[in-house]
This record gives C-alpha cells, structure tokens and sequence, in this order.
C-alpha cells in the first residue's frame, strides 16, 4: 500500500482532513496511525483512531524543524530544504534505536513526543532518556537483546567490524566514541555531539532485525555505488561540455579573424575602386584628349 499520508490535507485539524480520514477503511486507517508511530490496537472505536491520527498530525506540525533535523541526522536520513516536518516525522517513527549519544536535548525532546513519552521542553537530557527507556517493554528490551547478539555476530562475520571502519576513516577511535557515549548529548540547540558518521550494521540489525538491517545496508551500499557512478558521469559530461566551449570558442575566434580579413579586403577594394575612378574622372574632364574627345 502507498503512503497514505502524502494523500492527506496538510498538517492541520480542518474538517477536511477529518471528513477525509472517516472515509477510509480501518485498515487503512490503521496503517496511517502505524506510520505515524501510534499503536491502533489501543483505539476501541474508529472515531478515536481517527482523533487520535488528527492529533498526532497537529503536534507535529508544531514541532521544531531544527529539532527535527537533529533527530534525522543522529538517525542517518538525508535531509533537504524541501523536506517537510510531516515527512521528516514519518522517517522518524521508523527509528527504534535506543543509543541516543550525538542526539541533542532539542532531539531528544522531538523523539521523545513522537514516541509518545510524557516530556516537556524543559526536561534536562537524563530525564528525558530516562522516560525513552520506561517505553520499552520487558519483551522488546529482550528481544532488542538478542538482535544485539546477532548483529554482533553478522558483523564478525563479514567484517563489518570498528576496526576496519577506524582505519577506514569511517568511525572515530573507540575512546572518542566511549567519550561521546558517557558525556550525551549536550546543549538544547543543535550543537550536541554528532553522530558517528557512519552507522553500523550492528546498530541497524539491533534496531530493525537481521532481514531489514542487510537490505537497508545493501540498499545503502547500492546508493552509495551509484551516487559515485553519477558522480564520475557528471565529471565527464562536464570535461566534455568543457571541451565543447573550448572548441566552439576557437570556431568563433577563427570566424571572427576571417570576417574581419573579408571587411578588410573589401574596404581596400572599396578604396582602390574609389581612387580609380576619381582618377579616370579627372581624366576625362582635364585630359580628354586621351580618350580621343
């Protein structure tokens, strides 16, 4: 099913939006509220999913963009200037990463309502950790364990391991990483420690399982590949169409020089045409003898 939320009135409680989501099937319904991180199982009736829904879309259209783009970059997401806060949001809710070090307070305040946690913007960063934590279930702190312990293992396995990626340049060194760890993140603004650059497969397996964490790491690789290949296509392009003005540029030059030989010679012919006849006109008016008059 395509997103259903692209398909909705803006972030607002109009009653457009309201008439809008009644007409949808509950299914529907149910898939949106998912997307938006809500859990629909707790909605008894349809008008609450839908209330709750509108809710959920008034409070995000409230929230900071700042903020926002801190928690899309701690995550890993690319973020434009044509990036709206509903879409933003909805990547968001697909984050379930518990490790909030890089994230800063503003961030973590933005995670924290879209998880649906009770925090304020005054809330200090342990706080607000600490009510992220108390969402977590018994089962899912278990289970959210045992994806560690594969990802751990996985990553042994095909070498996707802290050392390579510090040689690499890739990761910071361990006692920079343990640093950032234990300090948090630090500041309400944006200016918090950043993310490592590049998120592990670990992290990704620990997050959204074994299946989800390879594919999201092959569609990254991916990417990655084809952003270089365009990269190096655009660099020819460019050669070329730098060529191509070089080229034209000496046409133009070489056309110019002979338009500006052809004016010559004509202006010379125009002047010697000029001066014959002034002298054969002299002729004939002082000296016509010489043409037998």
């Amino acid at each position: 099913m395509s997103s259903a939320p692209d398909n909705l009135p803006a972030l607002t409680g109009t009653p457009a939006a309201a008439t809008q989501l009644k007409d949808l099937p509950l299914s529907e319904l149910q898939t949106i509220s998912r997307e938006y991180g809500l859990d629909p199982g707790i909605f008894d009736t349809k008008p609450g999913l839908v209330a709750a829904i509108l809710d959920r879309r008034t409070m995000i259209g409230s929230l900071d963009r700042d903020a926002l783009t801190d928690v899309m970059h701690w995550a890993g997401k690319q973020v434009t200037a044509t990036t709206t806060r509903e879409r933003m949001a909805l990547e968001i809710a697909k984050v379930r990463s518990m490790k909030f070090a890089g994230l800063s307070q503003r961030g973590l305040v933005v995670l924290g309502k879209l998880r649906g946690a009770d925090v304020r913007d005054s809330d200090d960063t342990p706080t607000v950790i600490a009510k992220l934590k108390g969402l977590e279930g018994f089962f899912s702190k278990i289970g959210r364990k045992r994806r560690h312990i594969v990802g751990k293992w996985v990553s042994r396995m095909i070498g996707d391991s802290d050392e390579e990626a510090v040689a690499a340049g890739q990761l910071p060194p361990p006692a920079n990483r343990e640093e950032a760890a234990r300090n948090g993140p630090s500041g309400s603004g944006g200016g918090g420690t950043r993310p490592d650059p590049r998120r592990k497969l670990q992290d990704e397996i620990e997050d959204v399982g074994i299946i989800a964490g390879l594919t999201s790491r092959m569609r990254r690789t991916a990417d990655q590949y084809l952003n270089q290949k365009l990269d190096e296509i655009e660099a020819r392009i460019d050669r070329k169409l730098d060529e191509i003005d070089r080229r034209l540029a000496e046409w133009r030059d070489k056309e110019v020089a002979n338009r500006i030989r052809i004016l010559k010679i004509s202006l010379w012919a125009t002047v010697v045409v000029g001066a014959a006849t002034l002298v054969i006109s002299y002729v004939r008016v002082y000296m016509p003898w010489i043409f037998g008059s």
